[in-house]
C-alpha cells in the first residue's frame, strides 16, 4: 500500500470511529485530533513502543506559556514516562508538516513536563480538571525517573523524526515525531522492526567478528558473534523498546534477582560478564557481511534487528551505565545469536519468532502467554469468525491473530477501489476487528476481573491466557465453538458499546470506567442478559444504554471516592477496588430492558 492510500485509509479510520461515537453519544463532539490522537497511542503500546496508554488531553496558558497534552503511559514501576501531544490536519493528500510546528508542539509538551515537575502546575489546576491526577504524580516520581519521552504525532509527513534531546529538572528528555510517514511502515507492515538499521561500523568502530553459517536447507541464516557493551547501551538508548521483542514489554527494574545479578557484574567483574552471561539473541531481515580490521569476517550492518531473548540483559546494560556512570563498559562483551529471516511467508516467519522466543536461553523467561498468537484457541477463534456471519449473511467480524493481519486481509482481497470500500464497509469494517489483547479485555471484564483488565493489555492478556491453560494432570479446556463465539462477540459489542457512552462523560480515566462498568453489569445482571440477542442485533438497546449511563456516574463517584486521592488508572488495578465498586448501592434497574430474561 502507498503512502497516500495509507493516510487516506487512516483518515477514513478516524471518521468512522467519529461516526461511530456520534451515534452512541451525539450530544458530544469527538474532536478528529483526539480521536487520531488515541488510535496511535493504542497502536504504539500495542507494538510495544509504549506502555499503556491514557487519554488526558490539556490546553491552557499558564504565565504566558502555552501548555499542551493529548496523553502519557507510565511504566509499571513507575520509572518511565511517555507524553504524548496531537498535530492533526486531517489532510486526504501527503503534506509536509514544517518542522518549526512540530517543534513548537514538542516545546508546549515539554513545558507541561516542566511545571509538572517543578511542582508548580498542580498548584494552580481545580482537582476536577482531567490532567490534575498526571500533574501530581509526575511531581511526585519525577526523581524516580529514568527514562522520559515526548512525542508529536501528526498525519502529516515530517522531515526530522527527532529533536535533539532537553535537560529538564536534571532529567534527559527525548523529543520525537511519529508522522504519517512513520506510522506508515508500522502499520502497512505489522512489524515494528523493519525501520531499524544498525550499522556496526558506527555503532561499535568495525564489523563484529562472527561465524556465519548459511541456511541451505532452512528459511534462515545464523551467525554467532559478540557485541561490545558500550554498543549495546547505544542502541537501547537510540531505539528503546523498539529494539526488543514486541511481546516483551518493558524493562523490569533492576531490582529483581536475575537483573541485580547482571548489574553488579558490571560493577564488579566486567570482563567476565561474557563468561557469566548467557547472551542475547536477534533477528534480522537483512545481514551484510564484510571484514574486521584484522580481516576476518565480520558482521558489517543489520536491517531489521530486534532483540527477541535478552532484553533484560540489555536493558539492564544500558540503566546500570546510566545510575553509575561509573560503570566501565569497555570491558564487556555480550555473546549474541543472530537469526537471519529469509522467509516471504509473513506468518511462518512471525511463528519462527515466536519459537526462537520460546525455545532460546535467557536470563527472564518468557511466558507461553507473551507468544501466543498461535496456540489453538486464536488459531480457532480466527477460523471461526473467517466462517461465521453475522446475522445480515453479508458481514463478519475479524479477529486479528497476528498483528498486522488485518491490514493483510485488506490489501490481498482488496484489489480494487470498490472491493476495498466493500471490505472496510460492509465486511469487515474497522469497528468489527478484535485483536487478541482486546478479547481478553472484553472477557475478563465480563468474568467481573475489571483489575486485571485495568493492569494493561499485555498482563491482563497473560491473566486470560493463564486462565485458559488446564491444571495439571487434567485434559485441555475444549476450544470455542460457533455458538461461544456468538458469546464472545456479544460480550465484545456490549464492552465496545459501554466505552463508547462513557468517552464523553468523563473527562479522564474511561477505560476505567468502561472495564468497572461492565463488571458491575455482569455482576447485577449477568444471569439475566441475553447475550444471543445482542448477537442478533449487533448492538445493545437504548433502555440499557440508558442503564448504563446511570451506572456509569455512580461507578466513576465510586472509583473517586475510594482511591483516597490516588490516581484513579492504579488504584483501579488492586483487587480492592474492585471490592469496593462492587460494595456501591446502584440504581434500581429499569424497567423493559429487552436485553433482560
Amino acid at each position: 500500500m502507498e503512502l497516500v492510500d495509507f493516510l487516506r485509509q487512516t483518515q477514513a479510520e478516524v471518521q468512522a470511529e467519529i461516526g461511530e461515537r456520534l451515534g452512541a453519544a451525539p450530544e458530544a463532539y469527538p474532536y478528529p485530533e483526539s480521536v487520531f490522537a488515541e488510535v496511535v497511542m493504542q497502536h504504539m503500546s500495542e507494538i510495544g513502543m509504549t506502555f499503556e496508554p491514557e487519554v488526558c488531553h490539556y490546553s491552557a496558558r499558564v504565565a504566558n506559556a502555552n501548555l499542551r497534552l493529548s496523553g502519557f503511559a507510565v511504566s509499571d514501576d513507575a520509572d518511565q514516562l511517555d507524553l504524548f501531544v496531537s498535530l492533526y490536519a486531517g489532510v486526504d493528500q501527503v503534506m509536509p508538516v514544517p518542522d518549526s510546528e512540530t517543534k513548537t508542539a514538542a516545546e508546549q509538551c515539554l513545558r507541561f513536563l516542566a511545571k509538572c515537575a517543578e511542582g508548580r502546575l498542580a498548584a494552580t489546576m481545580d482537582e476536577s480538571n482531567d490532567a490534575y491526577a498526571l500533574a501530581v504524580t509526575i511531581q511526585g516520581c519525577y526523581a524516580n525517573l529514568d527514562q522520559i519521552r515526548i512525542y508529536v504525532l501528526t498525519d502529516r509527513q515530517a522531515r526530522a523524526k527527532n529533536f535533539t534531546a532537553r535537560e529538564v529538572n536534571g532529567k534527559t528528555v527525548k523529543l520525537e515525531v511519529m508522522d504519517i510517514e512513520r506510522l506508515h511502515r508500522h502499520w502497512s507492515e505489522g512489524k515494528p522492526r523493519d525501520e531499524l538499521v544498525v550499522n556496526f561500523d558506527e555503532v561499535s568502530g568495525s564489523a563484529l567478528p562472527c561465524v556465519y553459517v548459511p541456511g541451505k536447507m532452512t528459511d534462515y541464516d545464523c551467525a554467532l558473534t559478540v557485541i561490545p557493551g558500550e554498543a549495546l547501551r547505544f542502541l537501547y538508548d537510540k531505539y528503546g523498546a523498539r529494539l526488543l521483542e514486541a511481546n516483551v514489554r518493558s524493562f523490569l527494574s533492576a531490582t529483581g534477582k536475575v537483573n541485580r545479578g547482571i548489574r553488579d557484574t558490571l560493577r564488579e567483574d566486567p570482563e567476565r560478564f561474557m563468561a557469566y552471561n548467557n547472551g542475547i539473541v536477534i533477528v534480522a531481515d537483512e545481514a551484510h557481511l564484510g571484514r574486521t580490521a584484522d580481516g576476518s569476517p565480520g558482521i558489517v550492518w543489520l536491517k531489521g534487528m530486534q532483540i527477541v531473548n535478552g532484553g533484560q540483559t540489555t536493558a539492564s546494560i544500558y540503566f546500570t551505565k546510566k545510575r553509575g556512570p561509573e560503570v566501565d563498559l569497555r570491558q564487556v562483551r555480550v555473546p549474541a545469536k543472530v537469526i537471519v529471516l529469509r522467509s516471504r511467508d509473513t506468518a511462518a516467519e512471525e511463528a519462527l519468532i515466536s519459537d526462537i522466543s520460546r525455545y532460546a536461553n535467557s536470563q527472564n523467561s518468557v511466558r507461553q502467554s507473551d507468544l501466543s498468537a498461535n496456540k489453538p484457541f486464536h488459531v480457532e477463534m480466527e477460523r471461526l469468525a473467517l466462517c461465521t456471519y453475522c446475522p445480515d449473511g453479508v458481514g463478519r467480524w475479524f479477529y486479528e491473530r497476528a498483528a498486522g493481519s488485518y491490514n493483510t486481509m485488506l490489501a490481498r482481497e482488496g484489489n480494487t477501489p470498490a472491493q476495498l470500500r466493500r471490505l472496510k464497509e460492509i465486511v469487515t469494517p474497522p469497528s468489527r476487528k478484535i485483536i487478541k489483547t482486546d478479547l481478553a479485555k472484553y472477557i475478563n471484564a465480563w468474568d467481573r476481573r475489571p483489575d486485571l483488565v485495568s493492569l494493561g493489555a499485555q498482563k491482563n492478556f497473560e491473566c486470560f491466557m493463564d486462565g485458559l491453560r488446564a491444571p495439571e494432570g487434567q485434559p485441555p479446556a475444549p476450544l470455542p465453538d460457533v455458538a461461544a463465539f456468538k458469546g464472545m462477540i456479544a460480550k465484545a459489542i456490549l464492552f465496545k458499546k459501554t466505552h463508547a457512552l462513557v468517552r464523553p462523560m468523563f473527562p479522564a480515566f474511561q477505560g476505567n470506567v468502561a472495564a468497572y462498568l461492565v463488571s458491575v453489569l455482569s455482576d447485577q445482571l449477568g444471569g439475566r442478559i441475553d447475550l444471543d440477542r445482542i448477537w442478533a442485533k449487533q448492538d445493545i438497546s437504548q433502555e440499557l444504554r440508558e442503564q448504563l449511563r446511570t451506572w456509569a456516574v455512580e461507578v466513576n463517584d465510586s472509583l473517586h471516592r475510594s482511591s483516597g486521592g490516588r490516581m484513579i488508572s492504579e488504584w483501579a488495578k488492586r483487587p480492592e477496588c474492585w471490592d469496593a465498586v462492587r460494595a456501591q448501592r446502584y440504581s434500581p434497574v429499569r424497567d423493559g430492558i429487552p436485553e433482560l430474561r
